[in-house]
């Protein structure tokens, strides 16, 4: 039972023994072993399973890029207007010997890195136009409205930039880099996320951008108004005609059908004056004796002839 508990005590400090002095490192992590707070031999980035002893520590940090994120802040550009800057960063830890002695985690690292790149981007904002943190490059920028000549609106000249976006985040990388440097970190990018008007100066920006808005709707419902009208007289216009040459094709059509009926009337009285007299005495009959109509009339009137009997 004695050496029975022995190995048993011998397995437990064994286990012991090799729980501390093994360690495993995966792609991302890279170590420093240290001694009582010393560091003590290179570190070590490759990936598996390592050894050290008992009574030393590893001290694990990040390989792989890691992000840094600033604090949206309201900044003057050099044409004194306030605008609203949000940045974000990307960095490594090149040394993690000199990162341990110095900063010794990722949060502090975060400090350090937020008292470096925050003045490093007020200084690149405060130091350009508003222009030039916006714009990457000269190409052609359609600033023109329809309808609005390009003469009429904001000088292109001031759309022009000397340095722009892209050499703004690399002088901010640039300056900030050798102080990085110290703390055994690289920076890999910096980038600005957004850049918005402050709430004021935003408020007068939507304005202007609406009444811009109305100003052209009520120039095209101005041009539109005018065309209608146009549309509308040339469509009086074309009635016009089109009722004068119906009227003028009826009149027409009207004249030669008189004359004909005029002809007929004429051979038809040619033929027999006296059946001619007697059917046009019937149409007479047939258009004023009615029940609107009252005729008062001797009874030899000659109109009457042939309602009471022809006599030759």
């Amino acid at each position: 039972m004695k050496l029975k508990g022995i190995l048993i005590i011998g397995v437990i400090v064994l286990g012991v023994l090799i729980y501390y002095s093994t360690f495993v490192i995966d792609e991302r992590q890279q170590v420093v072993i240290t001694q009582f707070g010393r560091i003590v031999g290179e570190p070590i980035s490759d990936p598996g399973l390592k050894f050290k002893l008992p009574y030393r520590t590893a001290n694990f940090f990040p390989k792989n890029i890691q992000a840094w994120d600033g604090d949206p802040g309201q900044i003057p550009t050099l044409d004194k207007t306030f605008i609203w800057v949000d940045s974000f960063a990307r960095w490594k830890i090149v040394d993690p010997k000199r990162f341990l002695l110095t900063v010794k985690d990722e949060r502090i690292a975060e400090m350090r890195l937020d008292d470096i790149l925050d003045p490093a981007v007020r200084n690149f904002i405060t130091s350009n136009r508003l222009i030039e943190a916006v714009r990457r490059s000269n190409r052609e920028l359609d600033i023109r409205e329809v309808g609005i000549p390009l003469e009429d609106t904001t000088p292109t000249s001031l759309y022009t930039i000397s340095v722009g976006r892209e050499k703004i985040t690399r002088g901010i990388l640039e300056q900030a880099q050798p102080k990085l440097a110290k703390f055994g970190i690289e920076l890999v990018d910096v980038k600005i996320k957004r850049i918005n008007y402050v709430e004021e100066v935003r408020k007068s920006v939507y304005n202007r951008m609406i009444a811009e808005r109305k100003q052209i709707a009520e120039k095209f419902r101005s041009e539109g108004k005018g065309e209608a009208q146009n549309i509308l007289g040339d469509k009086d216009k074309d009635l016009q005609e089109i009722v004068s040459g119906a009227y003028k094709e009826a009149q027409t059509i009207k004249g030669k059908a008189d004359a004909e009926a005029t002809k007929i009337y004429a051979e038809a009285y040619g033929m027999d004056p006296e059946f001619y007299s007697f059917m046009r005495t019937l149409d007479i009959y047939k258009e004023s004796l009615d029940e609107k109509n009252t005729l008062i009339l001797s009874t030899d009137s000659e109109f009457l002839k042939y309602l009471k009997g022809y006599d030759q």
